[in-house]
């Protein structure tokens, strides 16, 4: 299968999730500012659950199924209708289907084409700066040493237990680190100065508790989803918002987690302040870490620290799971809806037998008409289908069904028009029958017959060949030397009796038109059922007449 070109079908995705997005961000911030006296802890959960749902939602998008509000009624379409002076006698009526796209001209493939590319290098600067920066971190740690120590040993074995970590925590020091950094999800890695062998029990343990609160809350994960959101949304300035709130509310919470740990606010704010005066540039590890005293926040950090009447608690499982569900109902629908730029080029249709029951796991293919594009799909239990990738031209369309005759609409042009959709019905295939007759002087070998189908698909049972009558070869034919094939068209009716015999060929001998008459006039089939209903069906019978030596 060759796609089409999908440059439109992702452009509408990007610009679709992108107003959704912008939604789920100022849902996330409105919710954020209200909760301004709330704690650091609740207002990072908001930023962290908007921030994961923009991420969820270009995979939902593809996986849900479509939310329709009825603003199509009002869109323009795309209507399948043959091209002027097409031939459409083969297909098996008009039957044209619709292809909704949102109101107004259709926007140049070159033009989505040059927006995914802009897009394309601006999420691979940001990953390029994500990606190095976990290398640098990477190699830092490489280069750095084991910290043996068992003054900071005691400490983080007791704060730990308290924060209620389970995962075992790597002290490393080192040169290139200026700042106390941690890393990690499942093998979380504190990064301490070389001068951190020095420090006092009072440093020591400022540094422990903010950096192990950070662990216990899966901060460094967390972030790394940011700034994943903020590569993906580069363009978009919420996420960079979204990305820089959580980090300062990230600070914030481990700033409040420390002092609930009984660190006067006064000694905190001091430890700090000479942390940052001794430090130097993270460099561009700023967007893969978490650092203890960023300077470019540390007087909004201060005023809250030495605040009173900040609230400092953390976030119960109670709230966290409703503020879980909340998101949840929020993004679900958000993520099946479709927006106008999200319509473009989808085929819809629903595939009906006679009886107007929807015909399941029919194949749907469309083809260009260079012959060098093709698109395949199948109906679903209810008989719908759907092909998306399509850009206006002209194109093929075929429907195949086993027991039914194949649905062909050639020469369709994509163009704009107002019509309804219309159901597709499919025929039930003919039934063909062949006897060959063999005439011999000695005596006649038995026929060899075919039934050609039996009960396919589950929704249409053909008819089976009960009693067959074998022709007889006329004696004066044979004895003339006459041979010669008698094509018949009948009628299999719901009793399973053919009808209306009629012969369509009439250069032939007629005591071989008799013979086979009148045999083939005494055979009798069970019935043709559609959906468990008796119907009737054509049929082609074909005798053929032949001597031997």
């Amino acid at each position: 299968m060759i796609a089409f070109d999908r440059s439109e079908l992702w452009f509408a995705v990007l610009v679709g999730c992108s107003v959704k997005i912008t939604g789920l961000l100022s849902v996330a911030w409105i919710v954020a500012k209200a909760a301004r006296t709330q704690s650091a802890s609740f207002r990072h959960l908001v930023w962290s659950l908007g921030i994961l749902a923009s991420l969820m939602l270009p995979l939902l998008t593809f996986l849900l199924p479509d939310w329709d509000l009825g603003w199509r009624r009002n869109t323009e379409q795309f209507l399948w209708a043959p091209h002027p002076g097409a031939d459409v006698s083969g297909s098996a009526g008009p039957s044209p289907v619709i292809v909704e796209v949102a109101a107004g001209a259709p926007t140049s493939s070159n033009f989505h084409a040059l927006a995914l590319l802009v897009w394309g290098i601006g999420f691979l600067v940001s990953s390029t700066r994500l990606f190095g920066g976990l290398a640098r971190l990477a190699w830092v740690s490489a280069t750095s040493s084991k910290l043996i120590d068992e003054n900071w040993t005691r400490t983080v074995l007791e704060v730990s237990r308290k924060l209620r970590i389970k995962r075992p925590i790597r002290l490393r020091y080192g040169y290139h680190t200026a700042l106390p950094i941690t890393w990690g999800s499942f093998r979380p890695v504190i990064l301490l100065p070389r001068v951190a062998r020095k420090w006092q029990e009072d440093r020591r343990r400022v540094v422990v508790c903010h950096e192990l609160a950070h662990i216990a809350r899966g901060d460094w994960l967390v972030q790394i989803l940011a700034e994943i959101a903020r590569m993906v949304y580069w363009f978009h300035p919420l996420a960079w918002m979204a990305a820089r709130h959580l980090r300062q509310d990230s600070e914030h919470a481990c700033d409040d987690s420390v002092m609930n740990f009984g660190i006067e606010p006064s000694d905190y704010a001091e430890q700090l302040l000479d942390l940052a005066k001794t430090s130097n540039s993270l460099s561009s590890t700023r967007s893969a870490a978490l650092a203890l005293a960023r300077q470019s926040n540390l007087e909004r950090r201060f005023a809250s620290m030495l605040n009173p009447y900040v609230n400092r608690k953390s976030v119960t499982g109670r709230a966290k799971s409703i503020a879980f569900l909340a998101a949840v109902f929020l993004l679900m629908p958000l993520a099946a809806l479709r927006l106008g730029s999200q319509t473009l080029e989808r085929i819809r249709g629903t595939i009906y037998d006679p009886s107007s029951a929807p015909v399941p796991n029919a194949i749907v293919i469309i083809t260009g008409s260079d012959k060098n594009k093709t698109e395949m799909t199948t109906s679903g239990m209810d008989g719908r289908f759907s092909l998306i990738d399509l850009a206006p031209g002209e194109y093929n369309l075929k429907i195949v069904k086993a027991g039914f005759e194949d649905y062909k609409a050639p020469h369709i042009l994509l163009q704009r028009d107002r019509e309804t959709s219309r159901k597709i019905v499919l025929n039930v295939a003919p039934v063909n029958e062949e006897v060959d007759v063999v005439g011999e002087r000695r005596p006649t070998a038995a026929p060899k017959t075919a039934t050609k189908r039996a009960r396919l698909g589950g929704d249409i049972q053909q008819p089976k060949l009960l009693n067959k009558l074998q022709p007889m070869y006329p004696a004066s034919a044979r004895a003339a030397g006459i041979e010669g094939t008698v094509l018949l068209h009948a009628v299999i009716g719901m009793d399973g009796s053919p009808l209306s015999l009629r012969v369509m060929n009439t250069e032939i001998d007629p005591e071989l038109v008799r013979s086979a008459l009148e045999a083939v006039s005494k055979w009798r089939y069970s019935p043709t059922l559609l959906n468990g209903e008796p119907i009737e069906v054509d049929t082609t019978i074909t005798v053929n007449f032949r001597l031997t030596s």
